[in-house]
């Protein structure tokens, strides 16, 4: 399946993805009992994939292994949640975010961009941009070409993110919105996660007022949802970090 790939440093073009971009759009809820077992194995093998149920979302997270934890698994979760919420996605639904590194995304970016050298954050959206409404007050539809059996969960898409550029944008001052801002690596990491997010729910930066539009909505959300707004609580369970030096 071919699909818009979108990155905080790219404004996005259609390209296919092979099996990542063409994973199963439905996914069948799984039951809480398996869904605990599920969880205890993969936090404790950092390879597996984490499920975390929020509804009505699925956010399924896997980290690689040596990737370092920012913040914790369900901070994660909770951010993906409200951005989905805040661009008024159809629910319930699924959502993937994969903590990568800057291998992995030069290899993802040259297959399904076409350009060399790794990016911070791609998006593989499996539903069409008019599926999410310009205003998130309206109630959000699958489109009838999307239309799933009842019972069925859609899968909304993937988000590949790379921890390691994260870090390095952050601590060299080519952070933020702007790219020019010097901060704490896990605000960084939560801004190009709710900046995958948006891109999966047909949000986009190809026109100045689309732009706009788009970091107001970060904004709001990671004043409301971000590190800044619950530290030190997001960062707890993620493991000891290193001092951003200056």
């Amino acid at each position: 399946m071919t699909g818009p790939v979108r990155g905080l440093e790219e404004g996005g073009d259609r390209a296919g993805l092979g099996s990542l971009a063409g994973r199963a759009q439905a996914r069948i809820p799984m039951p809480p009992a398996r869904a605990a077992a599920v969880e205890a194995i993969a936090d404790a093998d950092a390879g597996r994939t984490v499920v975390r149920y929020l509804p009505p979302w699925r956010i399924e997270l896997t980290v690689r292994p040596g990737v370092p934890r920012l913040l914790s698994l369900d901070a994660l979760a909770r951010l993906a949640a409200a951005a989905l919420d805040s661009a008024g996605a159809p629910s319930p639904a699924s959502l993937g975010v994969i903590l990568a590194d800057d291998r992995e995304l030069a290899a993802l970016n040259l297959r399904a961009m076409g350009k060399s050298g790794p990016t911070d954050v791609l998006s593989f959206p499996l539903l069409p941009p008019d599926a999410f409404p310009a205003d998130a007050r309206r109630v959000a539809r699958i489109p009838a070409a999307f239309a799933l059996p009842p019972g069925v969960r859609p899968h909304l898409g993937d988000i590949v993110v790379s921890v390691e550029r994260a870090v390095e944008q952050a601590r060299e001052g080519r952070g933020g919105q702007t790219g020019d801002v010097a901060c704490d690596p896990a605000e960084e990491l939560a801004l190009l996660l709710v900046h995958g997010v948006l891109h999966v729910c047909g949000r986009d930066h190809a026109s100045a007022a689309d732009e706009a539009a788009m970091r107001a909505l970060e904004r709001r959300i990671l004043a409301a949802h971000g590190p800044a707004a619950h530290a030190p609580a997001m960062r707890a369970a993620a493991g000891p970090r290193r001092r951003r030096t200056r």
